[in-house]
């Protein structure tokens, strides 16, 4: 599958997920697009952490920057985020509630700090749902608990780019 309309929307707060966007862009080309909050996160984690488990539990979205692509553009959304509290970050979902995915074919990745993806493919079969929704890409990356922030650099960089090769092989996206 081939297509010069594509869009790598990604969340990030240390980094990891923001360098998989890179090389995925580097990959397959298209353009860079970096979901974010109208107001600015929390910089200490333990913060981040209660607020966003607090958003979850309330069913709470934040609201995002004004700034945004011109969806009706794009065929292919590549769409990252890490995994927060077994989750997608709040932002993420409130990126999926607010535009119109219909006809559109959204290409998940996601950084974990070692959890996993948890429900984060889940929700975003959830919520856009008028979506083709292709098998996800999960990568462990740092762990912010334990001081290790932006982890995918060096060795740990080529062997994301080998591992997100076999992935875009396996669906077909080039």
């Amino acid at each position: 599958m081939e297509s010069n309309q594509k869009l790598i929307a990604y969340y990030s707060r240390t980094g990891n997920t923001a360098a998989v966007a890179k090389l995925i862009q580097e990959t397959v080309g298209g353009n860079l697009w970096r979901i974010k909050t109208a107001e600015e996160r929390p910089k200490d984690y333990d913060e981040e952490v209660a607020l966003n488990q607090h958003e979850q539990e309330q069913g709470l979205l934040p609201s995002l920057d004004s700034s945004t692509p011109d969806f009706d553009g794009y065929e292919i959304i590549f769409l990252g985020a890490p995994t927060w509290n077994i989750a997608l970050p709040q932002a993420v979902v409130a990126f999926l509630e607010t535009y119109d995915f219909s006809n559109k074919i959204i290409v998940p990745f996601n950084t974990h700090g070692g959890y996993g993806s948890g429900t984060v493919f889940t929700q975003i079969r959830k919520y856009a749902k008028h979506a083709e929704i292709l098998k996800g890409f999960s990568i462990h990356g740092g762990e912010e608990r334990n001081g290790v922030l932006f982890a995918i650099q060096g060795d740990k960089e080529q062997k994301t780019i080998q591992a997100m090769h076999r992935w875009l092989d396996t669906i077909e996206i080039k």
